[in-house]
């Protein structure tokens, strides 16, 4: 019999040791090293199947390869569509994380279900009525998408030999387990072995393969960092349990932009597409309210007007309070020191609250003249017109700074029914017969006297 053979894995990085010390040397986190037995079997991970493309391996001069635009395959969801860059393209691997009760597993049976092209939904989690007791409520009427429970990636192959799908979805790679490791599922050994044999299947096959992912209590991705660096697109579904409204960014994408955002709404019938996500990131009062301003920001190709909500308050304690939420709280800062300094008001000793509605995060530094205006309407207790939005960035110097695409943010304010919108003096506008009024402005000071006095 032969000897098993073990190794020890860090459960943060997932680097091999030959045996077990207190802290990691490649990623310095301490206690993380689990002892793991790496015995394999030898055995090919799956057959190769007559749909395996005859790629050549031979090396190309680079003036040579094609550049041809791939065709990318349609999901049939806008919004997934979008923050992919396009499409699912052919032969990638996307994983798709968030935390549990979310809706990951609801958003890629959707669109399992809703796709023309034969599609194999392989689960570890549910069972085979679990998924069809959720499929009534989504889209019951398909016949193109087949439902897998199996954990052992063996039999997965055996039947996506069977099945021939165009894509395959895999809820989670955290309850696969391969013969070919003799540890348990979910360890840091078997999410990579597992996560190769996929890959492998995926670039020879040239089939798309959707891989869900839990999360740790630190919100990063559950298993070694190694499996962010392996899959071609990493995506993250975001939201509040107690919020209808989720959202789905791009942390890495080898084949488009990380900056676009999806925006769905939890519903009994399913995630329904926001494709104008100002209706949920404005609230609907019709009484004019203090502390409140618009901003005209971008995410990625898409403008959004977002409604900032700021509470300055005589501190209670000796050392004044800064909070945000959805926003940069060192940025926060920063623009409280340049409100004192350039534009003499004193928020040293006040509590200052910042909040973006919605439950998004926005880093855009467009956003820096709506921050100002709604502390100051706060502060001043004088609401702001509903009618007015704003789009600019702040300097230390208390200048109004240009930012990019303005054009394109006073379209999407127009369009909105705002009546005016304040910009830097130095942005060069293209835009003519615009029913909007532009207030171009250069100071903090010019801002204050146009709103408040």
């Amino acid at each position: 019999m032969a000897k098993t053979k073990t190794a020890f894995f860090c459960q943060n990085c997932g680097t091999q040791y030959a045996k077990w010390v207190g802290q990691c040397p490649a990623c310095k986190e301490w206690n993380t090293l689990v002892e793991e037995v790496i015995h394999k079997e030898e055995k090919p991970a799956w057959n190769t199947s007559e749909k395996a493309s005859k790629r050549s391996s031979k090396p190309l001069p680079i003036n040579e390869i094609s550049t041809e635009k791939e065709q990318r395959i349609n999901t049939y969801d806008q919004e997934f569509n979008r923050v992919l860059g396009g499409g699912l393209v052919p032969g990638s691997l996307v994983l798709l994380g968030g935390e549990p009760g979310v809706g990951k597993s609801t958003l890629l049976l959707q669109i399992a279900l809703r796709l023309p092209y034969r599609t194999l939904y392989v689960s570890g989690e549910e069972s085979q009525k679990q998924i069809k007791m959720r499929a009534n409520r989504i889209f019951p009427d398909s016949s193109t998408c087949l439902i897998l429970t199996e954990t052992k990636t063996q039999q997965i192959f055996q039947q996506i030999e069977a099945t021939q799908p165009d894509i395959v979805v895999i809820d989670s790679i955290q309850t696969l387990h391969s013969d070919y490791i003799e540890s348990a599922a979910g360890s840091i050994s078997q999410i990579r072995e597992c996560t190769a044999e996929l890959i492998k299947f995926a670039k020879e096959t040239n089939t798309p393969v959707i891989l869900i992912g839990h999360i740790t209590k630190d919100g990063t991705l559950a298993g070694p960092k190694i499996l962010e660096h392996m899959v071609d697109t990493v995506l993250q579904f975001e939201g509040d349990r107690n919020y209808v409204y989720r959202i789905l960014r791009a942390l890495k994408n080898r084949f488009g932009s990380t900056a676009e955002l999806g925006i769905y709404e939890m519903q009994g019938g399913g995630l329904r597409q926001v494709n104008n996500p100002s209706e949920i990131l404005i609230s609907k009062n019709d009484e004019g309210l203090s502390g409140t301003a618009i901003a005209s920001t971008i995410e990625g190709m898409r403008p959004l007007m977002i409604e900032i909500q700021a509470l300055v308050s005589s501190a209670v304690y000796g050392t004044p309070q800064r909070s945000t939420t959805g926003y940069n709280a060192k940025r926060l800062n920063m623009l409280l020191a340049v409100l004192e300094k350039r534009a003499g008001f004193k928020l040293g000793a006040k509590d200052v609250f910042l909040n973006i509605t919605g439950g998004i995060s926005v880093d855009d530094p467009a956003i820096d003249l709506a921050v100002i205006a709604a502390i100051l309407s706060s502060n001043e207790d004088i609401a702001i017109d509903k009618g007015i939005c704003f789009a600019a960035e702040i300097g230390l110097a208390g200048e109004i700074r240009p930012v990019q695409r303005v054009d394109q943010r006073i379209l999407e304010a127009e369009k909105l029914g705002f009546t005016t919108i304040y910009v830097s003096k130095n942005n060069k506008i293209g835009l003519k017969n615009t029913v909007i009024t532009i207030q171009r402005v250069s100071r903090i000071e010019d801002v204050i006297k146009r709103l408040f006095e």
